[in-house]
């Protein structure tokens, strides 16, 4: 018996040029040997200042439901980020309503954003929820890519009520503390809508894109998206502090160097989050 086959990895040198000119790749199928590079004609963002802080989300984290992690399990994530899921309207909680749907993230687009995790370049949210036997489970996460300014999300999975909008709560408050100034997320949803995402033609990101890759992005007249500002179509981008954007995994360590300003890592988060919307 033959041992199976490792599927080809995308160069990361080409994966990473693709995210700075504003394109990633995608697959038809979770087997599809074969990738198709995608630049859509409109463009999603979740404006870092924008983000959308509801009572309710507001509540589930100052509850601790759940603890949240970083990189520590970035492989689990995108298996499930991969496996197929529910595509009705409860899709986006996880709760096993609507048709489930196939998967974009073949195993090569996987092997190579492994491989990316594997050089830095790729990161992961982890959400646990600590079970009455002690287990700890994983009920939720994102991953995506990061460099200079910009932090590019892929996915993201919910396997218990609201674990994904808690994902992307910790996403925006770390990328704020660490100086980015553009989140990318790709595709619009009604879930991403509901936090704060917008949606912009292509040209307007790509735009936004090279001023978050500039040379002088670290000052807010260079970048022209410090707190509060917009972009020119009324959207205001992110905080963006001055000096070189941290990655996440030391983003996320930062702000949580700060926790003696709270009492737990989820009244920290609301708490930045509702100081700075």
């Amino acid at each position: 018996m033959h041992a199976p086959r490792t599927p080809s990895m995308i160069e990361p040198d080409l994966l990473m040029l693709a995210y700075r000119s504003g394109i990633f790749p995608m697959a038809d199928s979770r087997d599809d040997p074969e990738i198709f590079w995608i630049e859509p004609r409109l463009r999603a963002i979740l404006p870092l200042d924008g983000f959308h802080l509801s009572h309710s989300l507001a509540r589930t984290l100052r509850r601790e439901r759940y603890t949240v992690t970083c990189n520590a399990a970035f492989a689990d994530v995108m298996e499930a980020c991969a496996a197929p899921r529910p595509t009705g309207r409860d899709a986006d909680e996880g709760t096993g309503n609507g048709d489930e749907s196939g998967s974009w993230i073949s195993h090569r687009i996987q092997a190579s954003y492994e491989n990316l995790h594997f050089l830095g370049h790729a990161h992961s949210l982890e959400v646990w929820r600590d079970e009455a036997d002690g287990h700890r489970e994983l009920v939720g996460g994102l991953y995506g890519v990061g460099f200079e300014r910009v932090f590019c999300g892929e996915s993201m999975f919910s396997r218990a009520t609201d674990s994904s909008k808690v994902a992307l709560a910790y996403l925006v408050a770390a990328l704020r503390r660490g100086g980015v100034t553009l989140l990318d997320c790709q595709f619009m949803t009604p879930h991403l809508a509901s936090l704060g995402a917008v949606e912009m033609p292509q040209k307007r990101y790509l735009a936004l894109l090279q001023r978050a890759q500039s040379a002088g992005a670290g000052s807010e007249e260079a970048a022209g998206v410090g707190a509060g500002a917009g972009t020119g179509d009324g959207v205001a981008v992110g905080a963006g502090a001055a000096g070189a954007a941290l990655a996440l995994p030391e983003a996320f360590a930062a702000l949580f160097a700060e926790e003696g300003k709270a009492s737990s890592p989820g009244k920290l988060i609301a708490q930045f989050l509702t100081q700075t919307s």
